[in-house]
């Protein structure tokens, strides 16, 4: 074999070995461009359940938990919805963050057994898709009256003005005389209209369902165009999703692939489960009386330093939890007023008039302290009572050993001073010194005293004892009677 002979096939020999080691290479590390969808079918689907009412908490839950799911690419949010409803505002930061979404949101109303009433249907209304498991319902939509009365029933119902659509004219409007009412349901009603129309969806019953609080099944909403699907769990919404085009803020148009998409279930982190508990009304007002009575007790005995911070942390975060909540302020100060009567019944001698007053006031203002009657919210009504008597029961019991022990004879203090027995250490003429109970005090006497004589103290001030002969004492001679000595002599 001549040396060009063996040169080219030893050429062709390690342009073989090179190929195949990238061919290797590439075919290992997944480089080679993927079918058609795979891309799209490797994207996750988050799921974030929204479970009791919508409240601040879930709300930011939520939000956080679509910005999560944008941030780590995933191709659609499931909102897992079984809620009675909620507050207004709260409802509408998750349905501006919906609209907003450049991720597809899908709101799914399951377990069987569950419902999307209220705050939830809009929320439903809102979404790109819209889908029930069997056996669970949605509507009733009316927007409820705030204030302590609550709801209030109309005295008529008005007929439908001639010619008006039932878009327009409800069966069931409130009367004439409440103005407020009127506004909420027909800014509630323009509200649900305009969502019903962006997502193409049946925008007269969506109406209905806020003027005459209405409410669907799963297959009768399916019927009635209100929802696009009915899936009995999670893998087969999925499935049914498949395929689907939608199109997202900013008209990105994307192609669902979730037949065989990995799913991620968000949970609430321990800051959601906080807020979710302090927002409670009857645990925020809780934690406002620990903490208003903790700072008194700490003003009333300076030193103690725990009752302090604990009273100002209480009191904060009480304070954070009702800024967040649909708060009464004349409602919370009836609260501070009671509170504030109760503890000044301690040390006034009204003789309970203070503690009955602030009782009630107190009553009064935690019924009235969240302007809602959203279910989920408000202070129950047994807490209010069983509050009212614990605060009763403190109060009026602390007034009780507070009178017995002012009644007690001061056993300490400077105060005990006054009645005790000394002795002058010298002689008195206006001020000098007196062991009075083993210590030194300067006196002070209205006649002159000789040294050693016993004294009785009948005044303190300051540092200077008021004192007088206790009984059988000399008087020290005075400088005028002693005996003058003989000039003579």
């Amino acid at each position: 074999m001549n040396p060009a002979t063996a040169l080219l096939r030893a050429f062709r020999l390690l342009s073989s070995l090179a190929l195949a080691c990238c061919a290797l290479a590439f075919g290992g590390s997944g480089i080679a461009a993927p079918p058609a969808g795979t891309a799209m079918a490797t994207a996750p689907v988050y799921v974030i359940p929204l479970k009791g009412a919508v409240s601040p908490a879930s709300a930011s839950f939520i939000v956080r938990g679509m910005a999560r799911a944008r941030e780590a690419g995933a191709q659609l949010v499931v909102l897992e919805m079984d809620t009675p409803g909620g507050l207004d505002a709260s409802m509408r930061d998750i349905i501006q963050a919906i609209l907003a979404s450049p991720v597809p949101v899908a709101s799914y109303v399951s377990p069987g057994g569950a419902r999307a009433a209220s705050a939830g249907t809009y929320i439903l209304y809102a979404s790109h898709l819209a889908a029930m498991a069997p056996g669970t319902n949605l509507g009733a939509a009316t927007p409820v009256q705030v204030g302590i009365g609550g709801p209030q029933k109309p005295d008529a119902l008005p007929d439908a003005l001639p010619g008006a659509s039932p878009a327009s004219a409800p069966a069931s409007a409130p009367p004439a005389g409440d103005t407020m009412a009127r506004k909420q349901m027909h800014d509630a009603s323009a509200y649900i209209r305009g969502l019903a129309q962006l997502r193409g969806r049946n925008a007269e019953w969506a109406e209905r369902a806020v003027r005459e609080s209405v409410s669907l099944s799963a297959d009768e909403a399916l019927a009635q165009r209100v929802i696009d699907l009915v899936a009995a769990d999670l893998p087969a919404l999925l499935r049914q999703l498949d395929g689907r085009k939608l199109t997202t803020a900013g008209g990105k148009a994307s192609t669902l692939q979730t037949r065989n998409a990995p799913s991620v279930t968000l949970e609430p982190d321990w800051r959601n489960r906080f807020l979710a508990v302090i927002t409670e009304p009857s645990v925020a007002l809780l934690l406002m009386m620990i903490g208003i009575y903790a700072l008194i007790f700490e003003f009333s005995t300076p030193g103690m330093v725990v009752p302090g911070i604990v009273g100002a942390i209480c009191l904060l975060l009480a304070l954070f939890a009702l800024h967040m909540l649909p708060v009464n302020y004349a409602g919370l100060a009836l609260v501070a007023l009671g509170i504030g009567c109760m503890v000044a019944e301690l040390f006034l001698p009204t003789f309970g008039a203070l503690g009955v007053g602030g009782i009630i006031a107190f009553a009064f203002g935690a019924v009235m302290l969240i302007d809602t009657d959203v279910p989920g919210f408000g202070v129950p009504l047994p807490m209010v009572a069983a509050m009212s008597a614990l605060s009763a029961v403190f109060v009026f019991g602390m007034s009780a050993m507070l009178v017995r022990s002012r009644k007690r004879p001061v056993v300490s203090g400077a105060d005990t001073l006054v009645g005790s027995r000394g002795e002058l250490l010298d002689d008195l003429r206006e001020e000098g010194w007196a062991t009075v109970r083993g210590e030194t005090w300067r006196v002070r006497s209205a006649t002159p005293l000789a040294r050693g004589t016993p004294v009785l103290v009948t005044a303190r001030h300051g540092l200077v004892l008021e004192v007088v002969a206790a009984g059988g004492a000399a008087l020290a001679p005075s400088p005028s009677s002693q005996p003058k000595p003989d000039k003579g002599a």
